[in-house]
């Protein structure tokens, strides 16, 4: 899982962005939070194994300044701390024998 991670950071701050790293992709089984925790920074050859059988998200949040953010006090909005423009988005990844299947991939609308 390292690699995912480690491939989004380089990717997002190449552009001079940040990757927030309060929050993280899981796992999605029987309840739609479980785990394994999917950061969306890390090192390359590290952290746990992805498996056939798994569906996991994967849903940087990334910042057009730094990376740290803050919740308010409804427990649900967060916010960059330096104030910058931040967007998420996410996608549900089914890990087959086969290989990979985006599951919330959507054709040309």
């Amino acid at each position: 899982m390292g690699d995912i991670g480690a491939a989004i950071q380089e990717y997002v701050e190449a552009f001079g962005y940040g990757v927030v790293r309060d929050f993280a992709g899981h796992g999605i089984g029987a309840s739609i939070h479980e785990p394994p925790n999917i950061p969306h920074f890390g090192e390359y050859g590290k952290g746990q194994r992805l498996k056939d059988g798994m569906v996991i998200t994967i849903e940087p949040m990334v910042n057009m300044g730094y990376w740290p953010s803050q919740m308010d006090s409804n427990g649900w909005t967060a916010r960059t701390i330096d104030g910058s423009i931040s967007v998420q988005y996410e996608h549900t990844i089914a890990i087959t024998k086969n290989g990979t299947m985006i599951l919330t991939e959507q054709d040309d609308i």
